[in-house]
């Protein structure tokens, strides 16, 4: 095996302006736990954030977060989860989250400065966290503020980023258990994804590191553990708390979030206390408006644009916080839903999809031009489509790559991704330029037929925006795993939910293939498992068109009356 070369991240210095504290948890681990105080008050209520990131380090950087909340008048109280960096105990995500938060919340409502009211705030595992936490069923838990992230997120990291249908695996999962989930520390390096087997990438980086993470050994190349992380009951079973769902339509984990956010919705206990914000931002918060990112811009590296980055991120959440937590206003001063629509601009409804917002539907059209250069085949309305066969390829000495490297940060590339339509195992289908807007707003599927000569087969859909100067840009995507390829099967792809403006003299494109690599694994062509083989096969993938079965776009988008918006 070639050296590889290993960044490894060590715990930061506590911050000046907070107090660490070592807090026992029921078992008599000890989780390190920065708390900072509000000035000049007595008795404070409390957010509290329960991490795996480093408490102390720049990338979350809390000692600025912190800074907005205590002059609002709370406390906040920032924790390592059992395992990372300064806190102590085996490092297993998701397994002792729902006692270790309540433990958390129990410790926090007896100090001194406590007023016995709590709430959470946080991203991504930081979000999951807050669901664990309500799982508790702890009294003292008032609300709670999950940005970016999903209470199935055990599962998104073991099976995929799900839809409609099987997952195809998310290789960003599994870099993320091989990478931060190792032990109390954190790892960064460049697997050899050309490696077969594909685990052999990540062999050659525990060897370096001289540690494995034994979640990524429980759940690769198959998962030997199915034991999910609420034993004590599911979080759509427990009792509710208010939730702002924080989704960013350009969020890697925006399809499984708003899988929670509808199934939350459709249950009344629940859908009483659920509100909705939803934005043109990534998992990393980077915005539509300011993509691709200049350096002016980048709030990784520029502190006066994590100032400006830092508004959209903490003001709707101490805006809800003051509701549910302090009790400063009435639940009628909020929106139900606050969304927003790119390029546009934020509205607010009453429910989502907004009242109005109706299906429209197109066909894909044109097979015979569809594998090939871009415009490739057609997008026009449902019933004008024709019946017919187009074929597309998938090599795996030849994957189609990713538009980016790193999924989480879509939008500091925000790649133009019209040339990946001239390759000839992406199917590409275009619509005529759009002469009136056409406002996106709700759920986004392709239902289409497909087979192959293989076995198995995946099958990625993307709706791109195409401008006037030709760039496409990726508005939605989704993916889908065929298990009885041979025969023809239902490809239904969940593209998930946006808020986006097509604009006028643009057109809407969307693109097919197999494989979309290195961000998803590659398929084997096979029945062997796709980690393990070392011969994977080429293979054949066909559309099938019919007048029973017609290839169909199916967006939601709000009535033409209503494109006024400004």
């Amino acid at each position: 095996m070639s050296e590889l070369q290993i960044a490894r991240t060590a715990a930061e210095p506590v911050g000046e302006s907070a107090t660490e504290y070592k807090v026992p948890m029921r078992d008599g681990t000890v989780l390190a736990t920065d708390v900072y105080l509000p000035a000049d008050v007595a008795h404070a209520p409390t957010v509290l954030v329960r991490l795996p990131y480093d408490k102390n380090s720049r990338y979350v950087f809390f000692d600025r977060i912190a800074r907005r909340f205590t002059d609002r008048g709370y406390a906040m109280v920032v924790q390592d989860v059992r395992g990372k960096f300064r806190s102590q105990g085996p490092t297993e995500p998701f397994e002792h989250e729902v006692d270790d938060g309540y433990d958390t919340i129990d410790w926090i409502v007896a100090q001194g400065w406590s007023d016995g009211a709590v709430g959470m705030f946080g991203d991504s595992y930081y979000g999951f966290t807050q669901w664990a936490a309500v799982v508790s069923a702890h009294p003292a838990l008032k609300a709670i503020v999950p940005r970016v992230t999903t209470y199935e997120l055990d599962s998104v990291n073991r099976d995929g980023l799900g839809g409609f249908g099987k997952p195809v695996p998310w290789m960003e999962a599994a870099y993320y258990l091989a990478t931060h989930w190792v032990d109390h520390e954190a790892y960064e390096y460049d697997p050899n994804y050309d490696n077969r087997p594909l685990t052999d990438a990540f062999e050659e980086a525990f060897e370096a590191i001289g540690a494995r993470s034994s979640s990524f050994d429980a759940q690769t190349p198959v998962t030997r553990a199915d034991k999910g992380p609420f034993d004590h009951a599911h979080p759509r079973d427990a009792k509710p708390v208010p939730v702002l769902q924080t989704v960013g339509w350009f969020d890697n984990l925006m399809i499984p979030q708003m899988r929670d956010v509808m199934e939350l919705e459709s249950l009344p206990h629940w859908a009483a206390v659920q509100y909705i914000e939803a934005g043109s931002f990534d998992h990393e918060n980077y915005v539509l408006d300011l993509a691709p990112v200049g350096d002016a811009d980048d709030h990784g590296v520029d502190d006066d644009a994590l100032e400006r980055m830092l508004d959209l991120y903490t003001s709707q959440a101490l805006d809800f916080l003051d509701v549910f937590v302090r009790g400063l206003k009435s639940p009628d001063t909020l929106p139900k839903v606050r969304w927003e629509l790119g390029h546009v601009g934020w509205q607010t409804s009453s429910q989502w999809p907004p009242p109005g917002a109706t299906t429209r539907s197109f066909d894909l059209t044109g097979l015979s031009n569809a594998a090939g250069a871009t415009p490739g085949g057609r997008l026009v309305d449902a019933g004008a489509g024709e019946a017919g066969e187009v074929q597309w390829g998938f090599d795996p000495d030849n994957l189609v790559p990713s538009a980016v490297k790193n999924s989480f940060a879509f939008l500091f590339d925000y790649p133009d991704e019209s040339a990946t339509g001239d390759r000839g195992d992406v199917l590409t289908f275009t619509s005529e330029r759009l002469t009136e807007p056409l406002d996106l707003a709700g759920p986004i599927e392709v239902d289409a037929r497909v087979s192959s000569t293989a076995p198995t087969a995946d099958v990625f859909v993307k709706l791109l925006d195409v401008a006037p100067d030709g760039s496409a840009h990726m508005i939605v995507r989704g993916q889908v795993q065929l298990d009885d390829a041979k025969n023809v099967s239902r490809a239904h792809v969940n593209l998930g939910h946006t808020g986006y403006r097509v604009r006028p003299n643009h057109a809407l494109r969307v693109h097919i293939s197999s494989s979309d690599f290195p961000l998803f694994v590659r398929s084997s062509g096979t029945d062997e498992n796709r980690w393990t083989v070392v011969e994977p096969q080429a293979s054949q993938q066909t559309l099938h068109v019919s007048a029973e079965w017609p290839a169909r776009l199916i967006v939601t988008a709000l009535p033409e009356e209503r494109n006024d918006a400004s």
